[in-house]
């Protein structure tokens, strides 16, 4: 029997004709006012916090849920509380766990972004004031290439900014600039590229049939390089021999595609929606068909910035995490699409911007494609995922000789970082950092990161 009536006539613990406290004219109002209550609370950092630390009280008390529910039906809520807090000293724990965040160093702070769908969360935390329940004042810069993001942070124009998830790794290593120690403590979305070829080769879909073609790339250091010649050589041709890789920023690629400058690119939407939209390209395939759940865009300061202000970056970090938990909930993914359409964030029409957030699109070979999993937003910085790129560095020639893979991956991604600040905002982090991923069907173990490299030089 279904239980949807509005007074729940069959609910056990609900007063039919009244609320259980008196004061709302039924139990459905009631439970509305509380729900927007909690819901204020959730948008405040200080009562977030001290939520949250009295809830991991009593899960700690009662870490079966079973038990904690038979014992709040026993003794009711009130008792309960009255006698936990009667053992446990909440509100002084509340207190420290205030008092250990600190004052913020730096409120006034300036973010940089790409105009791509991978900015979502930062462009959606200015948008939805994400970082001003946090006390900071942020500025969203938005920019037209990675060269330009590397060389404003390292300038000290941005005070952290939106990167593609292999540059603070380059940029620790002094890899294709000067070397400045960088931290990555978010990554910002998982999958949300593709490889889009112009149109007049719709009958061209075999990679060993594309020697002699050109192709478009955001950035050497960029996922969308590593994965197009990942998948290139996977299909027996040398990405630096028998193509030619074009590093173009991305807003620049569909103009190029239609005058005949491109045969292709791999970069982040909007851009392959957006050549389907113009009719000037067509999906070949999603990234995701490469690597499921593939690493792509991160959150990234550099480490001197963090020194000096541990309390803005926390903040920073929290008001991204928060913003990543809620634009990756389906049902928010019209709405956000429709909020970051606009000129001042993407400049790119509401449609395009939808089928790629929502998954259902047209793929420009006439059919209209269902995927909700195109692009998804998981702030986790995995190290296994580093050291993946680390190995493709050193595939490819841009970083040479003894890589120590782990250390790097783990000194620049700040998983335990990440860990903190989910908690913090009641959400659960992986236990571990280093899990094997499946990329084209072969298995990557980051604990053989060599021996995955003699592997690939093998054609295995």
């Amino acid at each position: 029997m279904k239980d949807e009536n509005l007074y729940r006539p069959y609910a056990a613990d609900v007063a039919l004709g009244r609320c259980s406290c008196g004061q709302h004219g039924s139990q459905h109002e009631h439970d509305a006012e509380a729900a927007r209550a909690r819901s204020l609370r959730g948008e405040k950092a200080e009562s977030l916090s001290t939520d949250f630390v009295e809830a991991a009280l009593v899960r700690a008390i009662f870490p079966q849920d079973a038990t904690r529910r038979r014992f709040l039906k026993a003794v009711g809520a009130n008792a309960a509380m009255a006698a936990i807090a009667s053992m446990m000293p909440i509100s002084d724990l509340q207190a420290m766990t205030l008092e250990k965040a600190g004052p913020l160093e730096k409120k006034d702070l300036t973010v940089g972004f790409l105009p791509i769908t991978c900015a979502t969360p930062i462009i959606f935390a200015g948008a939805a004031d994400f970082y001003g329940r946090e006390g900071l004042n942020v500025t969203l810069q938005k920019t037209a290439g990675w060269a330009i993001v590397r060389d404003k942070v390292l300038a000290k124009e941005f005070d952290a900014s939106h990167m593609l998830s292999p540059m603070p790794l380059a940029i620790s290593l002094g890899a294709g600039s000067t070397a400045a120690p960088m931290v990555m403590p978010v990554m910002e979305n998982i999958n949300g590229n593709a490889i889009t070829l112009h149109v007049k080769h719709k009958n061209n879909r075999d990679p060993r049939n594309w020697k002699g073609m050109k192709f478009a790339i955001p950035f050497d250091y960029s996922m969308h390089n590593f994965l197009l010649r990942h998948y290139l050589a996977a299909h027996g041709l040398d990405p630096d021999k028998d193509v030619q890789l074009r590093v173009m920023a991305p807003p620049d690629m569909v103009a190029n595609m239609r005058s005949g400058n491109l045969d292709g690119f791999i970069v982040a939407e909007p851009f392959n929606q957006r050549a389907v939209y113009e009719k000037v390209g067509f999906i070949h395939l999603l990234t995701s068909q490469i690597w499921d759940n593939h690493p792509c865009c991160a959150f990234a300061a550099t480490e001197d910035f963090v020194n000096q202000n541990p309390n803005t970056f926390a903040a920073l970090v929290r008001s991204i995490i928060g913003a990543t938990a809620y634009v990756n909930k389906a049902e928010n993914r019209k709405g956000v699409a429709e909020m970051i359409a606009p000129a001042n964030y993407l400049n790119q029409p509401q449609t395009v911007v939808e089928q790629v957030l929502v998954g259902r699109y047209a793929d420009g070979l006439g059919h209209v494609l269902s995927e909700p999993n195109r692009i998804a937003f998981d702030p986790f910085p995995w190290h296994s995922m580093g050291v993946w790129m680390l190995t493709q560095m050193k595939r490819w020639g841009y970083i040479k000789g003894e890589v120590n893979y782990q250390d790097i991956a783990e000194r620049v991604y700040l998983a335990t970082d990440a860990k903190k600040r989910m908690a913090e905002l009641g959400l659960e982090a992986p236990a571990q950092t280093y899990k094997k991923h499946m990329i084209l069907g072969k298995e990557f173990d980051p604990a053989q990161p060599e021996a995955y490299l003699k592997g690939l030089s093998a054609g295995a």
